[in-house]
């Protein structure tokens, strides 16, 4: 489900009223305990969190001037989705990835 917004306030205003509780507070909750330095903005058209340019210069390896993406949360049309790049967890794994 494609919801047109330029903010992640925006965003918000045009999702029905039981989603909207719903989804701020996993805004809250994910944005309180990322570590510092993560920015939230929205991206892809859904309420994301990236790794600005400022932190890690090279940005996302696609596209280069996008900060790179580490998690997005949508309102679908019969769920919540969370978008997570998980390899970032493990060392290892993402050496051998990028």
């Amino acid at each position: 489900m494609k919801i047109k917004a330029n903010s992640i306030s925006e965003y918000l205003e045009n999702i029905s009223n039981e989603r909207k509780v719903v989804m701020k507070k996993l805004i809250r909750t994910i944005g309180g305990n990322l570590p510092k330095g993560f920015k939230e903005q929205l991206g892809y058209g859904m309420p994301s969190w990236v790794v600005p340019h400022s932190l890690y210069p090279e940005g996302y390896h696609c596209s280069p001037d996008l900060p790179l993406p580490f998690m997005n949360i949508a309102s679908q049309k019969n769920f919540i989705a969370l978008y997570h790049m998980g390899i970032y967890a493990n060392p290892e794994l993402l050496i051998w990835f990028v």
